[in-house]
């Protein structure tokens, strides 16, 4: 739930700091920044804090579950990092995207693995997975999109 409620309240923060004239910040931008504190959090509790429930949700077909939730913090971290580049941000969260999807299954092996707490049950963490996915898609389809037109011009 945590990462949810980063990743509203930055963006809605940004947002109003846009609308009051502080700074220019648009919905994209307001997005990136949102997203790039939730994924730092998250990316943050590979190492800190949550390493060893992250290590358990791993399915067990996987080998390694460590070297996994290593690999999945770096990459969050990375790609946290990544987003607040305008640049690097559509490809950012393109590769967020897809790391949000390969590793839907360890939310699903965590829902079903036994008594959880209400927000790790399956469907508000489906509900939560849905939300993280339609803000890393927004975020990198503006921003593929600008890049494609800069581009394209002449």
């Amino acid at each position: 739930m945590a990462p949810l409620i980063a990743l509203v309240v930055v963006t809605s923060l940004l947002l109003v700091v846009g609308k009051l004239g502080v700074a220019r910040l648009s919905w994209p931008v307001a997005l990136r920044g949102g997203l790039a504190v939730m994924f730092t959090l998250t990316g943050g509790a590979h190492f800190v804090g949550l390493r060893e429930e992250l290590i358990a949700m791993v399915p067990p077909v996987l080998p390694a579950p460590g070297l996994l939730v290593t690999v999945t913090g770096v990459l969050e971290l990375l790609g946290a990092a990544a987003l607040l580049w305008s640049r690097t941000a559509g490809w950012s969260a393109l590769g967020l995207t897809a790391m949000l999807v390969a590793m839907f299954p360890a939310n699903v092996q965590k829902a079903l693995s036994g008594p959880v707490s209400w927000d790790d049950q399956l469907v508000p963490r489906t509900l939560m997975q849905v939300v993280f996915l339609a803000a890393t898609v927004a975020v990198a389809r503006y921003y593929l999109k600008r890049r494609s037109t800069v581009q394209s011009r002449p």
